[in-house]
């Protein structure tokens, strides 16, 4: 089975393109009524990028969020933005917790950039009888072996460590030379990839019909095309054109497969070069020396060479400028297998990658801070970005909907998220053949995951309980896709 069996339609319950310029609702300054689809009310610590897109992703799934935010003109621009209600004061402030309503929340997410402000807030919530507390903690001393509480005595439910998250996903990236996004289902025996068609592959100029019937070795399903920047759910005559931004779901051993389709070749990671001595960077160098992968790091400021050298003792640390081409060339850049650009700086990331991919490396990562370039990686040439507070946000939201969601991922090339649902007997969906499901338009049943069978599904399956079901849906379509599973 490829791209589909038979006929596009014969499976897939949602048509595009997705709407970027849909009416916002009106924004809502007082507490809502409660509906079917609020199902909590959750306090948001901090409106940075991290809180502000936390933020965002929860109300549109009609949750009732309170965003604190102690800088009166960030909270202004929020409670713009947002369908939310906003506070202004120190999140670690009992006062302040008191006027945003933390005894009748059920959930605290503290993600403001300060560790300190984020235990304490999170400590004084689950005193005060909030369920669940999660915490962004980037200081490592903070939790672990060196932490003089553990998570479990300060009453944390969850800490998240945006740079280790981030490396992780790096690493991801890394070992598919396809890859732009790389999201793991069904421990691992599913993928979900962004790859980006390039100039000549075998799949450009052909419909979902004709790669259907071309392809029918491979086993794999096209959920969603991005193009020039709006999003698709693909149809059954729907056409993959050169540059399109491709989002499939794939057996993972069967991913290398799909490399030559799209114009790729199998490229072994053996050889890795890190740009700035970043904690990102330096997370990644310990996971790559635990695959066995050499790893050379790139950083500009001697002390933290020093403090790197101590801290990585396989892996080779040069004092030096990942900008300076002549540098990258004596070093081995052309040829090498993997290039990451791990400063903290998004600009000189970008530069950096850019440098590296035109000296000849095979792969190129730019780690990106701020969200809004997300978007222009992919245009400027370089092979794939990863976001430690995108990251962040993914992690929290697999949280906040844990239970009967098994995974959640957002994606860096569109708004739309993957998730994988667990039916349960007795669920809306459950027992009715897809063909029969009412699913909202801007969304699409991607994977079936049954037992050890992997089904790309077709309008005749039904859904059983105890079937895990991904689903690819834009934020909006999240709250309405959540009901069919309740």
């Amino acid at each position: 089975m490829g791209l589909g069996t038979g006929t596009r339609s014969d499976w897939i319950f949602g048509y595009g393109p997705l709407a970027s310029s849909r009416k916002r609702r009106p924004l809502r300054k007082t507490h809502p009524q409660c509906t079917r689809d609020v199902r909590m009310k959750v306090l948001v610590l901090g409106a940075g990028e991290v809180g502000f897109h936390l933020a965002k992703r929860l109300s549109e799934e009609n949750q009732d969020v309170v965003l604190i935010e102690s800088d009166p003109e960030r909270a202004e621009f929020a409670s713009e933005q947002l369908d939310v209600i906003t506070v202004v004061g120190n999140g670690a402030s009992l006062p302040t917790l008191e006027q945003a309503g933390i005894k009748g929340a059920s959930m605290l997410l503290a993600v403001t950039s300060q560790d300190e402000v984020n235990l304490i807030a999170c400590m004084a919530a689950k005193r005060l009888g909030v369920q669940y507390a999660v915490a962004r903690i980037s200081n490592p001393e903070y939790y672990g072996q060196g932490s003089v509480f553990s998570q479990e005595q300060m009453g944390i439910d969850l800490m998240i460590n945006p740079e280790r998250e981030c490396a992780r996903e790096t690493f991801d990236l890394l070992r598919s030379e396809i890859a732009t996004d790389v999201v793991p289902f069904a421990d691992g025996r599913v993928q979900l990839v962004g790859l980006r068609i390039k100039p000549g592959a075998p799949v450009a100029g052909k419909t979902m019909t004709e790669l259907a019937e071309d392809l029918h070795d491979h086993h794999y399903a096209t959920v969603a095309i991005v193009r020039d920047g709006v999003t698709y759910i693909p149809r059954s005559d729907s056409r993959i054109q050169d540059g399109d931004q491709v989002y499939l779901l794939s057996p993972t051993d069967e991913i290398q497969d799909i490399a030559p389709l799209a114009g790729y070749q199998h490229v072994p990671l053996r050889r890795v070069m890190i740009a700035g001595g970043s904690a990102e960077g330096a997370y990644l160098a310990e996971i790559l020396h635990e695959h066995h992968i050499e790893c050379t790091i790139f950083e500009r400021d001697r002390r933290r060479c020093v403090e790197l050298a101590e801290r990585l003792p396989h892996t080779l640390v040069l004092h030096g400028d990942a900008t300076d081409l002549e540098l990258l060339e004596m070093e081995g850049v052309a040829g090498i297998d993997g290039f990451v650009a791990a400063t903290n700086y998004d600009e000189t990331n970008l530069l950096s990658s850019l440098l590296a991919k035109s000296a000849g490396a095979k792969k190129v990562v730019s780690l990106v801070h701020k969200f809004e370039y997300l978007r222009l990686v992919p245009r400027v040439g370089v092979d794939a970005s990863v976001s430690p507070r995108m990251s962040t946000v993914n992690a929290i939201l697999r949280y906040v909907r844990r239970g009967r969601v098994v995974t959640v991922a957002g994606l860096t090339g569109t708004d739309a998220e993957a998730i994988e649902f667990t039916v349960e007997a007795g669920d809306a969906i459950e027992g009715k053949a897809l063909r029969d499901v009412h699913f909202p338009k801007d969304a699409v049943v991607g994977t079936i995951i049954r037992g050890d069978q992997i089904l790309l599904p077709r309008g005749m399956d039904q859904i059983l309980a105890g079937d895990d079901v991904i689903v690819f849906a834009l934020p909006h379509a999240v709250a309405e896709v959540g009901n069919l599973f309740d």
